[in-house]
């Protein structure tokens, strides 16, 4: 199915492209929904192009015998696999859905065709890769440098950028079911010390639950640990 070009005239992939240009990409495109709990890629599946996530929320996973880790989790006008673009290995992790999702694909060979007609594009995706690139040190930074509560306040701040809503008086609703489990594992920690670390944040009301999401009570507070 063919993406409306307006549908995605907000996405961070085509921010700072000339209109035209991005009026053009959007057109190689073509959407799927997704299940939840459905895996749009699994770790080592041929990088054959790129996704934009249209609606719904995914979390990006590494599998391992004894669990997985949660790299991330993406809201919409997120894009995600563009690496393959660049060195035609296979994903390096799996992208599976939080909840019923839609997904724009990008085809390797329709953008390259039309990237070689218009180099600017290779520009503007290699300038998407450094800027996930930035974020990969900035945890792995935290998780180096942080101890478990500036880990978790870290993710919980990240939350509130893609899924916040200001509920007045400086307080931010994470409008976005998260579990400890997910919260844990963003974190690489055991569930048990992610659920004391909050426990001890509702105690102190630096963050509350409001019908089954997390609210930022206290941002600043939560800055003071997430800094490094």
């Amino acid at each position: 199915m063919h993406v409306n070009p307006q549908v995605l005239s907000n996405s961070v992939a085509l921010d700072g492209l000339p209109e035209e240009l991005g009026a053009e990409l959007i057109k190689v495109a073509r959407t799927r929904p997704v299940k939840a709990g459905a895996a749009i890629f699994e770790a080592g599946d041929p990088g054959d192009g790129f996704y934009a996530l249209l609606e719904g929320s995914l979390r990006v996973l590494l599998r391992a015998e004894d669990g997985e880790q949660v790299l991330a989790i993406l809201s919409p006008g997120a894009i995600f696999g563009e690496l393959s673009l660049f060195d035609g290995q296979p994903r390096s992790a799996a992208v599976v859905a939080a909840k019923a999702s839609r997904v724009a694909f990008f085809d390797k060979g329709a953008v390259f065709r039309f990237a070689d007609e218009n180099p600017l594009v290779y520009r503007h995706m290699l300038a998407i890769v450094g800027k996930r690139l930035r974020a990969s040190n900035a945890t792995l930074a935290a998780r180096t440098l942080l101890p478990l509560p500036g880990r978790v306040a870290q993710a919980m701040l990240q939350l509130a950028e893609l899924f916040g809503k200001d509920v007045g008086q400086g307080r931010t609703l994470v409008h976005h079911k998260i579990s400890q489990a997910d919260l844990a594992a963003m974190v690489g920690a055991a569930r048990e010390n992610v659920s004391r670390v909050l426990n001890e944040w509702k105690r102190d009301e630096l963050v509350s639950r409001v019908s089954g999401y997390y609210c930022i009570e206290d941002r600043q507070a939560l800055e003071a640990l997430a800094a490094i």
